[in-house]
C-alpha cells in the first residue's frame, strides 16, 4: 500500500513537470510554429512542452497505483551513482582522444554497470548496439563533426 507522504510526492512531483511542460508551451506559442516543410522556432519549445505535460500527467497519475516499500527512507545506490558518473567522465575524456564509437562505447559500458542486474556481456551487447544508433544517428544522419575513431 502506498503511504500518503508518497501519494503526495508523485502527486505534487507529476503536477510540478506538468505545470513546467505547460509553461513551456504557452511560451514557445510565443514564436511561429511554421509549417511540417519549414519548422519554425516555436515548434521545438512547444513539443517538447506538451510532452512534458503529458509526461507529468503520467506521473500524477500512475503515482496512486505504485506499491511502495515498507521504509519511506531511501538509501542511494552509490554504485549506480559512481558508474554513471564515471561513464560522463569516460565520454568526456575519451570524446576527445578516441572518438564517437570508443566514448559512446565506455559511456553506456560503464553506466549499464550500475545496475547490478547487468552482466559484462549484456552490458557489452548494450553498449555494442548503443554504438551502432549513434554512428547513424549522430554521424551519418546528424553530421556530427566528431570523428568516429581518433586519438589526439
Amino acid at each position: 500500500m502506498l503511504s500518503i507522504v508518497n501519494q503526495r510526492r508523485a502527486l505534487f512531483s507529476g503536477l510540478l513537470v506538468f505545470l513546467i511542460g505547460a509553461a513551456a508551451a504557452v511560451q514557445g506559442l510565443q514564436y511561429p510554429l511554421g509549417t511540417l516543410a519549414n519548422i519554425g522556432p516555436g515548434a521545438f519549445p512547444t513539443g517538447i512542452g506538451v510532452l512534458l505535460a503529458l509526461a507529468g500527467l503520467a506521473i500524477a497519475a500512475t503515482g496512486w497505483q505504485i506499491r511502495s516499500r515498507e521504509q519511506d527512507d531511501f538509501a542511494p545506490d552509490w554504485r549506480a551513482w559512481g558508474c554513471i558518473i564515471g561513464g560522463i567522465i569516460a565520454f568526456a575524456v575519451l570524446g576527445i582522444y578516441g572518438g564517437l564509437v570508443i566514448a559512446t562505447f565506455a559511456l553506456v559500458f560503464i553506466s549499464a554497470l550500475g545496475d547490478r542486474q547487468n552482466t559484462v556481456v549484456e552490458a557489452a551487447v548494450l553498449a555494442g548496439a548503443m554504438v551502432a544508433i549513434s554512428v547513424v544517428v549522430f554521424w551519418w544522419a546528424l553530421q556530427l563533426q566528431m570523428p568516429l575513431f581518433g586519438w589526439g
